[in-house]
């Protein structure tokens, strides 16, 4: 097989060309792709910081920093967890909101660019891909670290 045939060079090359696509867009309205993708995750009620790593795909550290600047420009707040003593949710301020609300738009703006040049039965057939991948992953996951495979998500 060719590199050039294999999942991993296709999903890679998309990911990267978004993320750019995204840092550019992201930049525009005045942040970065990572505090776009931690405002996206951020459910109404908040989330268990110790989720949001996983969802990202970072690593603690770098998400720790990433929460304090966002934290600092007043897009965030830590509450403690009423479950979980040790915890700390993160929820957004007002200000967070705002963006949030920039950042979808540029999300789905650009959905609704792409939308009409798939079909319907490509697009679940796509997600029938992303799922089985997604699967194999998290076993792989399983198998090196022997804890659950987090799968990304947000609201």
């Amino acid at each position: 097989m060719k590199i050039q045939e294999s999942v991993d060079y296709h999903i890679r090359g998309t990911l990267f060309a978004m993320r750019r696509m995204y840092n550019l867009l992201a930049a525009e309205i005045g942040t970065t792709q990572g505090v776009a993708y931690v405002l996206i995750s951020v459910p109404k009620e908040g989330v268990p910081a110790t989720r949001i790593a996983p969802m990202m795909g970072m690593g603690v550290t770098s998400l720790s920093r990433l929460l304090k600047t966002m934290e600092d420009d007043g897009l965030i707040y830590r509450e403690k967890n009423d479950t979980d003593k040790r915890g700390v949710n993160i929820h957004l301020t007002d200000k967070g909101v705002s963006m949030r609300k920039k950042v979808r738009q540029v999300v789905i703006d650009f959905n609704k660019k792409v939308q009409p040049l798939i079909t319907d039965e490509d697009m679940q057939s796509f997600i029938k891909v992303c799922d089985v991948i997604k699967q194999e992953v998290c076993k792989e996951i399983i198998r090196f670290t022997g804890h659950d495979c987090v799968e990304t998500g947000g609201d």
